[in-house]
């Protein structure tokens, strides 16, 4: 069993993924705040390296990911942090990015030393699966979890490919758009869950816009897991209120 699999098989658990821009607001700070979110509840770390332009996420990341570039942070100073976090939690974590820049690393090069830096995972939100039948097949020869994203603008036949092909779980983006705390989220959000669930066997997590304990809960009730990314972002200035939010986070989860 995987560090990744081994999370979803708790009984009655529903589990916390948080989002981090990797060397944002700077190395050291990722180094620390991983253990700590760890340490209050989450059961997963989603490392994201930063990249020029990323399209699917909203102001809060773009700006996180823009000042970790300007800092220098590349893919392999990436590679150097999960490796040094590796040796500081059991957690698994997984590493969010865009196509470019493992293409350009070479595809069995970074997934070869993904695994050596205990790297669990990938969630690479422009790779449709259409396309991403090489990686896939590295990704597995290096135990590596290719994780696929849907959409509520998913169609049938998008979502029977997904279901077969996506391991560790299914990340489900909660809303047409980018990524962003949200006041509310879409009322028919059950009803896209429900779709998937009735095709796909992995675990169902979702993000996008989640920003409240009470969104945390409501998708708890239909979901296997929550990712919380920009308001974690937003947070980091002051640990005390990030430490409040994913304990109410958490809290909300554990009380679904």
């Amino acid at each position: 069993m995987t560090r990744l699999s081994s999370v979803f098989a708790q009984s009655n658990h529903k589990v916390l993924i948080p989002y981090l821009t990797v060397g944002y607001p700077s190395l050291e700070a990722t180094l620390e705040i991983v253990p700590q979110l760890a340490a209050w509840g989450c059961d997963m770390v989603e490392l994201g390296i930063p990249f020029s332009d990323p399209l699917a996420d909203g102001t809060t990341i773009q700006a996180s990911s823009f000042r970790a570039l300007q800092s220098g942070v590349s893919p392999k100073i990436c590679l150097k942090i999960a490796s040094q976090l590796r040796e500081k939690v059991d957690s698994p974590l997984i590493f969010m990015t865009y196509y470019n820049p493992v293409f350009n690393f070479g595809l069995e090069p970074f997934c070869k030393a993904s695994a050596e830096a205990g790297v669990d995972g990938f969630i690479i939100p422009d790779l449709p699966p259409e396309e991403g039948g090489e990686l896939e097949a590295i990704t597995q020869k290096y135990n590596l979890d290719l994780i696929y994203l849907l959409a509520p603008t998913s169609g049938e036949e998008r979502i029977d490919i997904v279901a077969k092909r996506s391991h560790g779980f299914i990340y489900l983006v909660s809303l047409t758009g980018v990524t962003g705390p949200r006041e509310t989220l879409p009322p028919e959000l059950e009803g896209f869950i429900h779709k998937v669930r009735q095709k796909a066997s992995q675990p169902l997590c979702v993000g996008f816009g989640i920003s409240t304990p009470e969104q945390a809960r409501r998708i708890a009730k239909i979901a296997d897991g929550v990712i919380v990314g920009s308001r974690i972002i937003q947070l980091l200035g002051d640990r005390t209120a990030l430490q409040d939010f994913i304990g109410g986070l958490r809290d909300a989860l554990d009380r679904f």
